[in-house]
């Protein structure tokens, strides 16, 4: 059954989405390679908000919530995600990232623990922590 009315012939059309370059520039958001991570806790009671990771094989950072927490998790995220996307845009190997980004440890609502820069195999050994209770 039709109303009668013509259908516009636009929205039988294909969209087409087409990047455009530019943007500010960003680390690579995976690696299967060797990465170093520090942990983020909160500045009030402490608890593990997430963690910061980079390698410099694969040019890549990131951080990744604990998803325990939740939004909050993702929220302090925000700050982490800002302070990276800076360090790539002044031109940082990930790792020179890390070492500012432990030099000034703190962020809206956590700041990072001391001594927890660690070795990890790869991004998903982060993530995989991440989601462990």
């Amino acid at each position: 059954m039709t109303s009668g009315r013509p259908v516009n012939p636009r929205f039988d059309e294909d969209m087409w989405f087409l990047e455009r370059p530019g943007g500010p520039p960003r680390y690579r958001d995976w690696t299967d390679k060797p990465v170093q991570y520090f942990t983020v806790v909160d500045k009030d009671g402490g608890g593990v908000l997430g963690y910061v990771w980079a390698g410099d094989e694969d040019d890549a950072a990131a951080w990744v919530p604990r998803e325990a927490v939740g939004p909050r998790a993702l929220m302090e995220g925000l700050g982490w995600f800002n302070r990276l996307e800076d360090a790539k845009g002044r031109g940082f190997p990930p790792s020179q990232a890390l070492r500012e980004l432990l030099a000034n440890p703190e962020s809206k609502y956590g700041r990072a623990l001391p001594g927890s820069l660690t070795d990890a195999p790869n991004a998903a050994a982060v993530e995989a922590l991440a989601k462990a209770d």
